[in-house]
């Protein structure tokens, strides 16, 4: 069972380091460290600069008279962009997630990950453009990747990413579909047009192209049948079509619905590291966690948990400060504590009520997720155990309850 920090203990002289603070301002404090946004919004400024110059070096007039200063502004967006590059390949051996690899192989791991090769292509173009003296223009319009990079701060492109993958079976069942009308559109027009029309129907793949603009209802009108029949089956294919390319749309929608209704911000990797439960995992466990986690964000005074509600599930705190209501006084949990475990557990209602003390961003775990994941984590679920047992010891005996690993260890140890 992987040994969780105390919360309570002295920070470790390494969080004090130039690298873990390069860390927190580029992937941690988003939200938190006034800094750290500050960094973020110049580089989404920065970004979206970028894609209005390569826009207007695309106009004659405009290129003809600044084009020296759009590229001497791109020059210093590459040099900008590869800083933070290189920056965030230096400071990701700090995600706790990685630090336990070899640090080469922690950034291997770590550049591999989307939002890295995104950055990788956005700045590339141009160191090939200096090293190779052939002519490679054609790569300029990879600068239009650097767009691309806002889906690191855009929680809707981070929703919608995650739907595609969550509905990529329906997606590709609903693909299939669509193929497959195609197939029988075009093999049906072929039959019943290629003897009036040789040249536009001659064979199936050239009636294809009809069957693609009939079914997306485009109607192009540079191929369309003459014989009656053939008008009756164009007039079926249209009305198939406006149902068939409408399945995917529906499909995206709904998911996109749920994942709004799921989680309120994104749960990353930056996110799950500040919770110490999570935090000594592997990568790959804590990718299988996430879609479990319901991420909630409150405002200051908003009461979580009312004594009594059913104990249907805990919370984690991913970031701020949330009160406990004891024996007419606060109990105060911060960031990586969770609350709520007790009543879960026992499925009884809960005891105390819990309030936010400041702007909190929670992840909820219901306990039917609780238990799928305590069977793919066992020593997840142990360590929730143990400190709704020392919890409860703590409850009965008026004592204070433990929060940190240490106390937690102690209270069961006299209790045995």
């Amino acid at each position: 069972m992987p040994r969780y920090a105390d919360q309570g203990g002295a920070p470790k002289p390494q969080r004090e380091s130039l690298r873990h603070r390069v860390y927190e301002l580029l992937e941690v404090g988003r939200g938190d460290d006034k800094s750290s946004d500050l960094i973020d919004n110049f580089l989404i400024l920065l970004i979206l600069a970028n894609v209005v110059a390569f826009t207007l070096e695309t106009v004659p007039e405009i290129s003809a008279q600044y084009g020296g200063w759009l590229q001497a502004f791109d020059a210093i967006s590459v040099l900008i962009f590869t800083l933070e590059y290189g920056l965030r390949l230096w400071s990701c051996v700090e995600v706790p997630f990685l630090r336990r690899m070899n640090p080469w192989t922690a950034r291997w791991r770590f550049a591999t990950r989307p939002y890295m090769l995104i950055d990788l292509a956005a700045i590339l173009p141009f160191y090939l453009h200096v090293l190779f003296p052939i002519d490679l223009r054609v790569l300029r319009i990879l600068r239009l990747l650097r767009f691309f990079k806002l889906a690191r701060y855009s929680p809707a492109m981070h929703t919608l990413v995650r739907v595609l993958i969550n509905e990529r079976r329906a997606l590709m069942g609903a693909m299939l579909l669509m193929v497959a009308m195609l197939l029988f559109s075009a093999t049906g027009i072929y039959y019943l047009e290629h003897q009036v029309q040789p040249d536009k129907f001659g064979s199936v793949p050239q009636s294809a192209w009809w069957a693609m603009a009939t079914l997306t209802t485009v109607g192009y009108g540079d191929v369309a049948p003459i014989t009656p029949a053939g008008k009756i089956f164009g007039g079926l294919v249209m009305i198939c079509g406006l149902g068939m390319f409408a399945l995917p749309i529906a499909i995206i929608s709904t998911g996109f619905s749920q994942e709004v209704a799921r989680r309120e911000f994104v749960v990353t990797w930056s996110l799950l590291s500040r919770i110490p439960l999570f935090a000594e995992l592997e990568a790959q466990s804590v990718a299988g966690i996430m879609p479990y986690l319901h991420a909630h964000t409150f405002p200051p005074y908003w009461e979580v948990i009312h004594p009594g509600d059913p104990g249907s599930a805990m919370y984690f705190i991913a970031s701020g400060k949330v009160a406990a209501k004891r024996d007419g006084r606060d109990v105060e949990l911060k960031t990586g504590d969770f609350f709520g475990e007790v009543a879960m557990l026992d499925d009884h209602p809960h005891a105390l009520g819990f309030t936010t003390v400041s702007r909190a961003r929670l992840l909820r775990l219901n306990r039917e997720d609780f238990i799928r994941l305590e069977r793919e984590h066992p020593e997840i679920g142990d360590h929730v155990r143990e400190v709704a047992a020392a919890r409860m010891i703590a409850r009965e005996k008026g004592q204070p309850e433990p929060r940190g690993v240490h106390e937690i260890e102690s209270a069961l140890r006299v209790e045995e």
